[in-house]
């Protein structure tokens, strides 16, 4: 008898260079090779308007963008992708795999950037309509290591977020470290310095709790 499966919302977050593209893809594979029902999307993004706005957010040429102006870019990207995407395949019991969501802005914005978690919380339940992620899973990285596999990989062509400086970087991987402290039953840490293989098994350890 094929198993039924209830729509799950999955977010894979954390600081750059922690690996979230490789590992959402890789436990996108996992889910296919399982045959269960999902979805991979990222943020910002997955969408027609997403994608466009996701041009303005990450060219390096628009340094004036302030910071109140890139959260509410962030999140009207996040309010099409729930409503174009994430609800419908929810309410289909499908699995959604998302790379990055609210937990972004508020070690981004909120914290790095000075906006305050509170404020970026505000915003964020109207724009995503109050869903919440079952599980979110920060891939923890020190800051030096993350940006060094930015670097290496992207040479000069780093976007505009990554280019900000080691300071900044350091205030988001802080605020990503505090999401987890605050709700360790919801979001959980994982070491992403070590090998990927051995990152993408305790990921999908964690995964079969949830679906």
């Amino acid at each position: 008898m094929k198993k039924k499966y209830c729509g799950k919302f999955i977010v894979i977050d954390g600081p750059d260079g922690g690996g979230k593209t490789t590992q959402t893809g890789l436990l996108a594979d996992h889910l296919s090779s399982k045959h269960i029902p999902f979805i991979k999307i990222r943020e910002p993004g997955s969408t027609r308007i997403g994608e466009k706005i996701r041009k303005i957010l990450l060219n390096p040429l628009f340094k004036d963008i302030s910071l109140m102006t890139e959260l509410f870019l962030y999140m009207a990207c996040r309010a099409q992708l729930v409503e174009e995407i994430i609800k419908p395949a929810l309410k289909s019991g499908r699995i959604v795999l998302c790379e990055r969501f609210l937990s972004s802005s508020i070690a981004y914005q909120g914290k790095a950037g000075g906006l305050g978690e509170k404020t970026v919380r505000q915003i964020g339940l109207v724009a995503t309509d109050r869903i919440k992620p079952d599980l979110t899973i920060i891939l923890d990285i020190s800051t030096a290591h993350g940006l060094t596999r930015i670097r290496h990989r992207k040479k000069n062509s780093l976007d505009r977020i990554e280019a900000r400086r080691l300071e900044f970087h350091k205030k988001v991987r802080a605020g990503f470290r505090k999401l987890a402290g605050q709700d360790p039953a919801k979001v959980k840490l994982i070491d992403a310095s070590e090998p990927v293989a051995l990152v993408q098994a305790r990921i999908r350890k964690l995964i079969d709790y949830v679906i």
